[in-house]
């Protein structure tokens, strides 16, 4: 239980305008969010940003157009993780949707491709398409996309990633983080992007007469953008959570995909009451597992799937992997925290790791854990694993610190070095000669050094203050629990107190569940700390940061405080 700085996050402004019914809680949760008023958390659809303001939209909905007019073959090229795979499954959908009959779709394999619209994966499509959309990736793939060219193979890339200092020659780019782009959301993830072209799509079509039938329900696809934008951690802005939100109320309404529901089901939460905390700690990982482990195509085959049997039996599967990855995680997740404390360069600000054991698809969970346990920014090594020296790295980063362009700084310092890299502010892939290693660890760790400064380095807990004992209700929990959609960003409700343990007891053999008294009033409450218990005893007074949350075990609803953080007090 190591001791962290607490912070209470500010109310810049009292919160105003809010209905009798909004708890004064929540009005307070939000303000220190940045939202005082009401119309802040009005998340209807007809406030999303419209399509025409994002750039290269006219350029891709023509392309797109004339190749389903003419009957074009059309293979929508995704990628390997949870943001790609909805995404895909989005563009195939949407665009059988919008009248494309010759629609497929190829998920590259990380261990025989590589990352995004690789050479080789342009090489193994037989027979060429003539049109390739890429979704998530294709904004760095400027070899590949010279390779499709080649071919004869028109390229459309959609993609959120950070561009490099060339774009690929493709025929037409969406995405929102190009420079000059206009569009005052950057944070949609590859899955919103892909959602926006096709409703920019179906207007353009609409304004040209091709909806005599009637027009299609793009609203039908809301459930997998939900999934992907929140799996993907991007900032869940006002956008974003305009998205998020309606996609969360159609899985509550009953009408996700029979590919979201198997997985819901399978991960033991329930539609009825879906978050996107399930979302992203239960649903999210399943998905992303099978890219991680094996090939992602078994994930976009069970969102493509209207079959509800079929749909079971994939997430039955993808849950076996998870699970598989999970168990794996932990060991590497082990080797690398005695790694850490046995390494002569643990003072280092920038921590990089390799072991010739490790799986390059887990390093970045490696790499998550680690970066929330030393609070420095991690990079973890494998070995690429394709009879090569390379190794692939994935970096996690801390407030602060944008990784992808720390990067860019070490690349610059040391042309040649960095065989390739990419991402995002907090989370970036690199690959690199294992010769390299040593060299750009001190090369990574000298950048740390010269761009964090020794505050960041504490690590936080960030509160929303503390609760009166009269606050602690199961009907506070529900508003709380509907009140986001919470996530990257827009961060769920963290509250303080310090408590009385009155009783604990193990909760299997990692976790605790405790009964903690607030100050002398009332009743103790109900607390649980998932991966706390390591066989010593929890304080018998301590500072704790916890979430209201509720518990509803075998369909009884009751209050929960699951405690984030908590140390000893005197």
């Amino acid at each position: 239980m190591r001791t962290k700085v607490w912070r209470q996050r500010v109310v810049p402004v009292a919160p105003s305008g809010w209905p009798a019914h909004v708890h004064p809680v929540i009005q307070r949760v939000y303000a220190a969010r940045g939202v005082c008023t009401p119309d802040g958390v009005e998340h209807r659809l007809a406030r999303m940003l419209p399509p025409a303001m994002l750039g290269g939209m006219d350029r891709a909905v023509g392309l797109l157009m004339r190749a389903i007019l003419d009957g074009r073959r059309i293979v929508i090229a995704g990628d390997y993780d949870c943001d790609g795979a909805t995404g895909t499954a989005v563009a195939e959908r949407g665009l059988r949707l919008l009248g494309a009959r010759h629609v497929g779709h190829v998920v590259p394999n990380r261990f025989v491709h590589g990352y995004g619209l690789s050479e080789a994966l342009v090489a193994s499509l037989d027979p060429a398409p003539d049109l390739i959309v890429t979704v998530d990736n294709g904004v760095a793939s400027v070899a590949g996309v010279a390779a499709a060219r080649a071919r004869g193979i028109q390229v459309l890339i959609t993609d959120h990633h950070l561009p490099g200092d060339v774009l690929p020659e493709a025929d037409a780019i969406v995405n929102p983080n190009l420079a000059g782009d206009g569009f005052p959301s950057k944070s949609l993830a590859g899955v919103g992007v892909m959602f926006y072209l096709l409703l920019g799509l179906r207007a353009a079509m609409r304004e040209a007469g091709h909806f005599a039938a009637g027009e299609p329900d793009l609203a039908s696809l809301l459930d997998l953008v939900a999934l992907g934008t929140v799996a993907d951690l991007v900032p869940l802005d006002f956008n974003n959570r305009v998205l998020v939100e309606a996609g969360l109320k159609r899985m509550r309404a009953g009408k996700a995909c029979a590919g979201i529901a198997a997985l819901v089901e399978a991960s033991g939460r329930s539609l009825a009451t879906v978050g996107a905390t399930d979302l992203a700690f239960a649903v999210g990982p399943r998905l992303n597992a099978a890219g991680r482990l094996e090939d992602m195509s078994l994930g976009v085959a069970c969102l493509l799937t209207d079959d509800d049997g079929m749909a079971r039996r994939y997430a039955e599967q993808l849950s076996a992997i998870n699970q598989e990855r999970r168990d794996m995680q932990a060991g590497m997740v082990e080797e690398a925290e005695t790694m850490a404390a046995q390494a002569a360069h643990i003072d280092a600000v920038g921590v990089a790791l390799f072991d010739a054991g490790w799986h390059p698809g887990v390093v970045g969970l490696v790499a998550s854990k680690l970066k929330e346990k030393l609070h420095r920014p991690v990079v973890a090594f494998a070995p690429a694993g394709d009879d090569s020296d390379e190794l692939r790295g994935s970096a996690r980063s801390i407030p602060g610190f944008h990784i992808r362009d720390a990067l860019a700084a070490v690349d610059a310092k040391h042309p040649g070095m960095i065989l390739r890299f990419g991402g995002h502010a907090m989370a970036a892939g690199l690959s690199l000669r294992a010769g390299d290693f040593d060299r750009f660890a001190t090369a990574f760790d000298a950048t740390a050094r010269a761009l964090i400064d020794d505050e960041r380095l504490q690590a936080l807990v960030q509160t929303d203050g503390e609760l009166d004992y009269g606050d602690h209700t199961l009907d506070l929990a529900r508003q709380l629990r509907h009140a986001g959609p919470w996530g990257q960003g827009f961060p769920p409700p963290v509250f303080e107190g310090r408590f009385e343990c009155v009783s604990w007891k193990p909760m299997g053999s990692r976790h605790l569940r405790l009964q903690l008294r607030h100050g002398q009033a009332g009743a103790p409450l109900d607390a649980v700390m998932f991966n706390a218990f390591d066989g010593s005893p929890p304080p018998s007074r301590l500072r704790a940061a916890y979430e209201l949350s509720v518990n509803d075990w075998q369909g009884r609803e009751t209050l929960r405080l699951l405690l984030v953080h908590m140390e000893p007090v005197a």
